[in-house]
């Protein structure tokens, strides 16, 4: 389980000695995040284990989220990176939402500061849906935690598929 940066732990001299010398360098922690009009996702994980959890789904207004909200979020886990869904048509071609998720991405680099990359998120709300066994009901149990859950991991199983906002 991952930590938040507040927290206290470490890793075993041991268990680093027996990853491979690339995993030792430096593991990045990433924010994930899930961007839609009412509500937006976000996830964290890291490069070192290359696992993510979800973490919280955040209101938003016409797309626009409680900026303190998301920044409170930041201070607690301290990325390296933030990762933002680029919602592809299935064709590859850009849909009419990602200038909004381009937008939301500049927005957050502009007012944190840190390095921001979109991945493609096809299919990662249907994906989590899905997982989640629901089949109604999303706006009392949203899953746009676990949809940025899903568009970190695919960041994480492949760095270099990051795109600039």
């Amino acid at each position: 389980r991952l930590r938040p940066a507040s927290a206290s732990g470490s890793i075993s001299l041991a268990v680093l000695q027996d990853m491979p010398d690339t995993a030792t360098t430096h593991a990045i922690t990433a924010l994930a995040f899930d961007f839609g009009t009412g509500q937006i996702g976000i996830a964290v994980g890291q490069t070192l284990t290359g696992h993510a959890q979800p973490l919280q789904v955040i209101k938003a207004k016409d797309g626009n989220p409680n900026w303190a909200d998301i920044e409170k979020v930041l201070q607690e886990w301290q990325p390296d990176r933030l990762i933002v869904g680029l919602p592809l048509n299935m064709d590859g071609s850009e849909s009419d939402f990602c200038a909004r998720a381009r937008k939301f991405a500049r927005r957050l680099h502009g007012r944190f500061g840190t390095a921001v990359e979109m991945v493609d998120e096809r299919l990662s709300s249907f994906e989590a849906k899905q997982q989640s066994g629901q089949h109604s009901r999303f706006r009392d149990n949203p899953v746009d935690d676990t949809a940025a859950c899903l568009i970190l991991e695919t960041w994480l199983q492949n760095p270099n598929s990051g795109r600039r906002p």
